[in-house]
């Protein structure tokens, strides 16, 4: 099948080369002007491995405006607040024929898609990969090759014949997809993963692996997952995992799977971008809230994030020259 990347960051990136690399035929789409030009410059991507064994892979990139593809499956990866224009901007190349997978963080996206595609056509997921954009034009593929997995479902929650194709092609490139017939739970099992990990490495600068150290980890880990435990009990949400399989499946990925990996959510306030906090850990707490329930130690955790996004981007000369003219 053809397929079309709306996203080429770093996932959309390390999904599309790996189809690519298993033979299948892979267009990618992209808003930010850097990295569409700097991929056209240089005749393709930089890939590498944990750092190791950079090569330049030719890849097709466009913007939305200037993509006349007919791709059978569109592979969506962008970040939360950016997928409105993306969807806006493509939707010229959209048909009733096609198929969308996403795998993006958070919450909220897949009510942003249905106003495009019919719930028949829209499979969800979860990614548990790490990858990292360096630069534009330049990504680095956390773990060995054939690491890391996900999970997908259809909305509907009815596998049909083009699913079991997307899978078995997903399994071709090496992504390891477990198919699964439990759509919130499978797209919630992920937001709870990153409300521990995508948070607590971002605050404090740290990798997976190094948080999996520490004496703590565990209590933090399991008082964040116990709060979103309970909110989708009272939510009608029934989890992939029992609450010791979520804490048991973050200790594996950060011990074994992804341990040199900073979070997406590190990767975006190292660059003062905003972070999809208010999809992740504030999504948990505002679905709480709706049935009479306070996640606090998940909105605590949400604008601890937006405090350091706030820093981040806070003028300090300005403001110490600002109070020195008022004396």
């Amino acid at each position: 099948m053809k397929y079309a990347v709306l996203g080429a960051g770093a996932m959309g990136l390390r999904y599309g080369v790996l189809l690519q690399d298993a033979g299948f035929d892979v267009d990618f789409v992209d808003t930010w002007e850097p990295q569409v030009n700097t991929i056209h410059e240089q005749n393709g991507v930089y890939v590498s491995r944990d750092g190791q064994d950079k090569r330049l892979v030719p890849v097709n990139i466009y913007f939305p405006e200037d993509y006349d593809g007919d791709p059978d499956v569109l592979i969506i990866f962008t970040k939360q607040h950016g997928l409105a224009e993306m969807l806006k901007r493509s939707s010229r190349f959209f048909n009733d024929r096609q198929y969308v997978v996403s795998c993006m963080n958070g919450m909220g996206h897949i009510e942003k898609i249905n106003q495009y595609f019919d719930k028949e056509k829209v499979l969800g997921g979860t990614a548990l990969i790490g990858t990292v954009l360096n630069k534009a034009g330049d990504v680095d593929f956390i773990g060995k090759s054939g690491a890391g997995s996900m999970n997908i479902a259809n909305e509907t929650e009815k596998p049909d014949e083009m699913t079991y194709k997307i899978v078995d092609e997903f399994q071709q490139a090496n992504l390891n997809p477990n198919l699964t017939t439990n759509f919130l739970g499978t797209l919630m099992a992920k937001v709870i993963f990153n409300s521990v990990i995508n948070t607590l490495c971002t605050m404090f600068k740290i990798r997976m692996g190094e948080f999996i150290q520490s004496d703590v980890a565990s209590k933090l880990g399991v008082q964040l997952i116990d709060e979103a435990f309970d909110v989708c009990e009272r939510a009608g949400i029934t989890l992939l995992n029992t609450r010791q399989e979520e804490w048991e499946t973050i200790q594996y990925v950060s011990e074994v799977s992804n341990p040199l990996h900073f979070p997406s959510m590190y990767q975006d306030i190292s660059k003062n971008r905003p972070t999809e906090v208010d999809y992740i850990n504030g999504y948990i707490y505002d679905l709480g809230t709706k049935y009479h329930y306070e996640a606090k130690t998940h909105d605590f955790l949400r604008n601890l994030v937006h405090l350091s996004e706030f820093s981040g981007t806070f003028d300090v000369d300005s403001y110490v020259k600002s109070l020195v003219a008022a004396k």
